[in-house]
């Protein structure tokens, strides 16, 4: 099995917290759609034979697309690629973006996953992270899309900023679960260098993020979903039992994937490579018929230390008989690396599988980087 991720590098603004690849400029939307159709016929023995299980398209605002042009990209995928009959097919949308002509027109593909770019359901909030987007076309968007039929919906919330109360955040959780939505990805609040919000810290307009406020509604955020049955199974997401997302699932296990677009990576399993992240650029070399990327051959340390990060955010935890598969003997390693952390009560083992501990997935990071070889 593996999975193709397709990057729409579009949006309508720019959200002021966003480090991802895009442009609000819709000038060269035709030439990069054509772009895409070429790097994905270009790309066509990447994952050699495997039944591709998942498509996703993410960005940018993959929304901005219509049906017409989402169908071409997709016929273009089956067209070369054996798909699976279940295959998990996302699109994320911005809330704005998600009225009934569109859902309808979106019937007439084979998406049957939204993410929704919620972020919070507070006006004051989504302004003050400039998204296009209010409150209202927040959970409106969310009742049409499951009024039509579509019940695979996963939505992002933002936490950790300065507007953010508890109280505010505990209300952004309930609308969740009074919506029945079957899937969240949550984060902390980032500062990235080279975004507004980076700009607006230096220079004093905005105060800086509290790591101690992030780590309290972390917690809220642990304790409320686990109260209405949702699973905490990747460091980010929780979802009620069977709604994982399967192309991020299949990322954290190490399942190969190929990132079409500009910006986007691809894996499969003993190289990674890029592509260029910039529209014109990648547009001009598919016109020349090039795959505008660059190449990574992982070595062993490399394969061991992505599997480390990867699988200890998650609750399948870290197996250490797939770590010996890697390098022979690595477990032992491992195990003194770890030990630390078992005592402080950060990781647990059962049997050959480290887990993280509650207390633990608030330092998931620092704790993976200790372990890596």
């Amino acid at each position: 099995m593996a999975g193709i991720y397709i990057h729409i590098p579009f949006c309508k603004q720019a959200c002021h917290y966003c480090d991802f690849h895009f442009s609000t400029s819709l000038k060269y939307k035709e030439e990069l759609l054509q772009a895409l159709i070429k790097e994905i016929n270009l790309q066509k023995t990447y994952l050699g034979n495997d039944t591709i299980e998942t498509i996703y398209f993410g960005g940018g605002t993959p929304s901005i697309l219509n049906a017409d042009e989402l169908n071409l990209l997709i016929g273009t995928i089956t067209k070369l690629h054996t798909v699976a009959a279940n295959a998990e097919i996302t699109i994320e949308a911005n809330p704005d973006d998600l009225d009934k002509a569109k859902l309808q027109a979106l019937r007439q593909t084979d998406i049957n996953r939204f993410s929704i770019g919620i972020q919070s359901f507070f006006d004051d909030d989504l302004e003050w992270m400039n998204r296009v987007h209010r409150a209202g076309e927040a959970e409106a968007s969310v009742k049409r899309a499951q009024d039509l039929g579509f019940e695979n919906i996963t939505v992002d919330l933002i936490y950790g900023y300065p507007l953010l109360s508890d109280t505010k955040w505990k209300h952004n959780l309930d609308k969740v679960f009074e919506l029945n939505i079957p899937h969240v990805s949550s984060y902390s609040m980032t500062v990235e260098p080279q975004t507004a919000l980076a700009s607006f810290i230096k220079k004093k307009k905005q105060a800086a993020m509290d790591d101690q406020q992030s780590a309290e509604q972390f917690i809220l955020l642990m304790d409320a979903m686990q109260a209405h049955g949702f699973e905490h199974y990747e460091i980010s997401n929780f979802c009620k039992p069977g709604h994982y997302s399967k192309h991020n699932s299949n990322y954290w296990k190490g399942i190969k994937y190929l990132g079409i677009g500009p910006s986007a990576h691809s894996y499969n399993g003993e190289t990674r490579q890029w592509n260029v992240a910039n529209n014109a650029k990648y547009i001009h070399a598919l016109e020349k018929a090039e795959i505008p990327a660059e190449t990574e051959l992982l070595t062993e340390t490399d394969r061991l230390n992505e599997y480390i990060m990867t699988s200890l955010r998650t609750m399948w935890g870290l197996d250490l008989n797939k770590l010996n598969t890697i390098a022979k003997g690595a477990d032992g390693q491992l195990n003194k690396a770890a030990q630390r952390y078992l005592e402080n009560g950060w990781v647990e083992q059962k049997n050959e599988v480290i887990y993280l501990t509650p207390t633990g997935k608030l330092y998931a990071d620092n704790i993976a980087s200790e372990l890596f070889f």
